[in-house]
């Protein structure tokens, strides 16, 4: 036996797990030391989180063996975990919204005690220490609904403390976070390692938690195919292990001498959102828009399409003027918006594919007050063949498809109306490394095509990967513009930062 198994907190052996005959865990060994940070890498539906539900005892193993603190489990269940030191910190944090924070952070604790009176003087004493702990000040006595996502994120991880967690796994740590707040982060997990807490990283930002991670564990296709120190991975081996290919992201092609102006924004304002937003878009530019959390970015997103009234400027289109705050009008001149929260705000996530995309061409094909039902799923399934949607067929709902295949139904239900306009606001958050990458080659093809596209992000490479031009924000206002050889990962970095 070797000292890795002799010392480990968590100690998996050929673990395989099956869901009606479909293998989603295929003989799996994993291991996590003391105070250790584990990267668990891996594309949707590579087994990551059915190895996360078995470690927390929501999903038995259906072969193989768990050990946790030296202990085997025959069977596992979510409070024999957690009493055994292994709390999960999910993408929504699980908080109860209209509590406080000291009764959030206090909740599992008093559970565990099995006291019948809630003893409020013991919850503050509790939330103190845990906030202590991380060296973290936030008032006990908020609501955790009216808390910024880094407070809420914190809350969570000092609930894992004061449950006395020994190992912290964490769904998507930094997705909603800004880099000042990731930065964060990062000195806390590494704090916490040195009190001997152990980390356990389900991410698709890879660059963010190799700086913090010991190990990288990648599975694909319920298999682990890697393992190795962080520091013998990088992004590109990462992206090759998680996807089997080499995908390697091609800077946009150039914009075309003497390219057309497409649309033209003039003096954009909203009274405490944003102000004086400028800019134009030409014929197959890719337009990058970012800025830290809460620089308005997305709000400027939605006045382009009307989903917020701007109080003052004016938006053109071809040069024609688009009313404002009027979604139809903004349609009607060929703006395609493609939102951020696509679970809640982009897609019908119970019907089908082809309802999805087709509910935006309807008009174009009724005849007699009849739907052609038969061209609507030609041109349904000609848009899933082009974006390379990975699905049964068109009748399949969209909820049973991984996070960059709803992406792309999304995206087919703008493009089958043909947009001028494209505005994606986040168009790769929380889709694995592959689709990513496939994701920016139809950005790229799209303005190759002529139309002009608008990228609101966050994501630094991402944006170098698409965008010939982009706009930095900071409270509302423009502050900067990257083009040519200014547009580097450094710069936009050092922009946001400043």
């Amino acid at each position: 036996m070797s000292s890795d198994h002799d010392t480990a907190f968590i100690d998996l052996r050929a673990i395989t797990k099956r869901y009606a005959g479909v293998t989603a865990l295929d003989s799996v060994d994993f291991t996590v030391q003391p105070g250790e940070a584990v990267c668990l890498a891996g594309e949707n539906g590579s087994g990551k989180s059915t190895l996360i539900k078995i470690i927390s005892g929501v999903e038995p193993a259906t072969a193989g063996t768990v050990q946790i603190a030296g202990q085997e489990h025959v069977t596992l269940n979510p409070r024999i975990s957690a009493a055994a030191g292994v709390m999960v910190i999910f993408q929504d944090f699980s908080l109860f919204p209209n509590l406080s924070v000291a009764e959030n952070i206090a909740f599992t604790t008093q559970l565990s005690t099995r006291q019948r009176l809630f003893k409020f003087r013991a919850v503050r004493d509790i939330a103190r220490a845990a906030l202590d702990r991380i060296g973290v000040q936030i008032d006990l006595d908020a609501r955790v609904e009216t808390l910024p996502v880094a407070q809420k994120q914190l809350v969570a991880i000092c609930r894992a403390l004061a449950s006395k967690a020994q190992l912290i796994i964490m769904d998507e740590p930094t997705t909603a976070l800004t880099e000042k707040e990731v930065r964060r982060l990062q000195g806390i997990i590494r704090m916490l390692k040195e009190e001997g807490v152990a980390v356990i990283f389900v991410s698709h930002k890879l660059a963010e938690v190799l700086e913090v991670s010991e190990k990288v564990v990648v599975l694909r296709n319920g298999k682990k195919v890697a393992e190795g120190p962080a520091s013998e991975f990088d992004t590109q081996s990462l992206t090759y292990h998680m996807t089997g290919r080499d995908v390697p992201e091609v800077p946009p092609s150039d914009v075309a001498a003497g390219a057309q102006t497409l649309m033209q924004v003039q003096g954009l304002g909203k009274a405490g959102s944003f102000s004086d937003i400028s800019f134009d878009l030409r014929t197959g530019e890719v337009l990058g828009i970012t800025g830290l959390l809460g620089c308005g970015r997305t709000s400027v997103a939605k006045a382009l399409f009307g989903l917020v009234t701007p109080d003052a400027g004016s938006i053109l289109v071809d040069g024609s003027p688009v009313p404002l705050g009027d979604p139809q009008a903004a349609s009607l001149a060929r703006i395609g918006y493609v939102p951020e929260d696509r679970l809640t705000e982009g897609l019908f996530l119970s019907q089908s594919i082809l309802r999805n995309v087709a509910v935006g061409r309807l008009d174009a094909h009724t005849s007699g007050g009849f739907l052609d039902m038969t061209g609507l799923a030609k041109e349904a399934s000609d848009w899933l063949r082009r974006l390379k949607v990975k699905a049964p067929d068109v009748e399949a709902p969209v909820q049973s498809l991984s996070g960059g295949n709803q992406q792309r139904v999304a995206l087919a239900r703008w493009l089958s109306r043909a947009p001028r306009v494209l505005i994606l606001n986040g168009p790769s958050v929380g889709v694995d490394v592959g689709s990513k990458a496939d994701i920016h080659d139809i950005i790229r093809e799209l303005a190759r095509e002529g139309i002009g596209v608008i990228v609101i992000s966050d994501d630094l490479p991402e944006l170098l990967a698409t965008c010939h031009r982009v706009l930095v924000m900071r409270e509302g206002r423009i502050i900067d513009a990257l083009e040519g050889t200014a547009l580097t990962e450094d710069d936009l970095a050092h922009r946001l930062a400043s």
